[in-house]
């Protein structure tokens, strides 16, 4: 995934990899409301996991854990999630796609 761009209060990301497929695919690109205070269960969210500080990633919110969020990707074919890399920190909630096909994202009850 490449680094947001820091437009106030909204960030555009773009999606690499398989790991939120089918909800998210190679090549969307994201905006992502900055910030981790209202995040819930079900979100999708960009972090960064605390053993991996080089690596900005989007998945799905599953629990508040230590202080910060145990993620996971849409894919269970890919596990580069919390699984290999434990708690992460939230830098913000995607809240739509707007390309190629625009549109909101809506979180999943989990």
């Amino acid at each position: 995934m490449s680094a947001p761009r820091l437009w106030w209060p909204l960030s555009a990301v773009l999606v690499t990899g398989p790991s939120m497929s089918p909800t998210l695919r190679h090549g969307d690109a994201v905006l992502v409301r900055r910030g981790g205070r209202a995040i819930r269960p079900g979100d999708v969210v960009i972090a960064v996991f605390r053993t991996r500080p080089d690596l900005l990633v989007v998945k799905r919110a599953v629990r508040p854990e230590a202080g910060g969020w145990w993620l996971h990707g849409d894919n269970d074919l890919v596990t580069d999630d919390s699984r290999a890399y434990g708690v992460a920190d939230v830098v913000g909630r995607v809240v739509a796609r707007y390309w190629p096909s625009p549109g909101r994202v809506p979180p999943r009850r989990l």
